[in-house]
């Protein structure tokens, strides 16, 4: 009778002791968790259309991951690879939009925008460092943040740099 008694008792000792191997602690004063490679993420938002909206991200190593939401010839996730150099290409075409630290919003109401139309698309890029570290630009395509469009334009255009066409489809 003992020893069925013993059993669950031992077992759960044994079971928490694990776990606990498997707990961890945060890294102190909230350093950034390293992570094992940096990436690029760009994501299209929807609008009042068939805007294709996807989320693309990308690695210096050459692999990348489309998933198709809405609008795209392809839903769903699918792995791709590119050259090192489409992915310096890519990564310069945003690097001029890229916040030094932190976030820039340029959506409807932040100062960047003023009065915009609705109905727009937009995009999410998010740069994340080997620090764990990110950045992050909000664009919403009805606001102007600048007189010329440099932006507008390199943001729009920057996934003809990657070979995900055949997943996006027509635009």
């Amino acid at each position: 009778m003992r020893n069925r008694v013993m059993r669950p008792k031992t077992t759960a000792f044994f079971a928490a002791t694990m776990l606990a191997g498997c707990a961890t602690t945060p890294p102190p004063g909230g350093a950034p968790v390293p992570i094992e490679r940096e990436e690029i993420s760009y994501a299209t938002a929807p609008c009042f259309g068939t805007c294709p909206v996807y989320t693309v991200t990308v690695h210096p190593d050459g692999t990348g991951v489309f998933e198709g939401k809405a609008h795209t010839a392809v839903t769903g996730v699918r792995t791709f690879t590119l050259t090192p150099d489409a992915y310096r290409r890519f990564a310069a075409a945003l690097a001029p939009y890229r916040p030094e630290a932190g976030e820039r919003l340029i959506q409807p109401g932040s100062p960047d925008c003023g009065n915009a139309p609705t109905d727009m698309p937009g995009v999410d890029v998010h740069w994340t460092g080997l620090e764990g570290a990110g950045q992050h630009l909000s664009l919403y395509y009805g606001c102007r943040p600048d007189s010329d469009d440099r932006m507008r334009t390199a943001l729009r255009a920057a996934p003809d740099l990657l070979p995900i066409g055949a997943f996006i489809g027509k635009r």
